[in-house]
């Protein structure tokens, strides 16, 4: 089973998109087959990809709503072995365009059903909410990735969000599992910083990736110019922390195939016990 990664968290300016966007491209040059699908209609991953949204004939929103198959809506970008399922704001309207429908909750995963055989990873930029789109992301996953920023507010709605992992796994998805914590901007002249390691660390345990994201300037660069950080500066820390977490991404995934079918999925509950 193609593991599909949601990279989710409501609060924004975390380093949600970065993490995305950076991640898959690391993986990738880990030699891993990707997709990123752009659930996010601010389509700031797609942008960062150098994708002109004015001329996209087919994107994401076409595939929830029927009127196109995902595959007819994914592109190739400039990282060997990476795919992108684009976006655009249009992607608004499809929260208001499946209220109503039946199975609204599983739009993406039943899109995503029919080319998961086609990768090794898939991962899922979901916007900064907890509506429509996050739900279906969260669905169709089989683990979620939470970036936290090393700030002094790094914990504020995610009880929310963890709340929301355990009612979609209790009523949608059994096989999803929180995946791991991953601590953004992380600075190195701020003690806040450090201390806002310990204490997620002192909290979530082993969730908690080793890996550390730096803030880091050229990282904050790349987008402008349509790449991932490892196409713009491949010696910066943050391109140099990204392709870390990618190996620790692929052992935790290993991992976990490893221990299926025996393995249960990692619940909030579980991490907070």
């Amino acid at each position: 089973m193609t593991p599909i990664l949601a990279i989710a968290n409501q609060k924004g300016g975390v380093g949600k998109t970065t993490s995305a966007v950076n991640l898959a491209a690391s993986l990738a040059v880990a030699e891993a087959r990707v997709l990123l699908v752009d659930l996010d209609p601010q389509a700031n991953a797609s942008t960062a990809y150098g994708v002109d949204k004015r001329s996209l004939e087919h994107h994401v929103y076409d595939a929830l709503v029927g009127r196109r198959m995902l595959r007819d809506v994914i592109i190739s970008t400039e990282v060997e072995g990476l795919d992108l399922a684009p976006t655009d704001q249009d992607l608004v309207g499809a929260e208001i365009e499946l209220v109503s429908e039946t199975e609204r909750d599983t739009r993406l995963r039943d899109a995503i059903a029919t080319i998961a055989d086609d990768y090794d990873v898939i991962l899922i930029d979901c916007p900064p909410s907890l509506g429509l789109l996050t739900i279906n992301a969260l669905t169709a996953a089989t683990g979620v990735l939470v970036p936290l920023q090393c700030e002094f507010f790094a914990m504020e709605g995610l009880s929310q969000l963890l709340g929301t992992l355990d009612r979609v796994q209790a009523t949608r998805n059994r096989s999803l599992n929180l995946m791991g914590i991953l601590l953004t901007m992380f600075d190195r002249r701020n003690r806040l910083s450090f201390q806002v390691d310990k204490e997620i660390r002192s909290y979530f345990g082993p969730v908690v990736f080793e890996t550390r994201i730096p803030r880091n300037v050229r990282l904050s660069e790349s987008p402008s110019f349509g790449k991932p950080a490892i196409l713009y500066d491949v010696a910066a820390a943050g391109t140099l922390a990204y392709l870390d977490l990618a190996q620790e991404v692929l052992g935790r995934l290993e991992r976990d195939e490893q221990n299926s079918p025996n393995n249960q999925p990692t619940t909030p509950q579980e991490v907070n016990s």
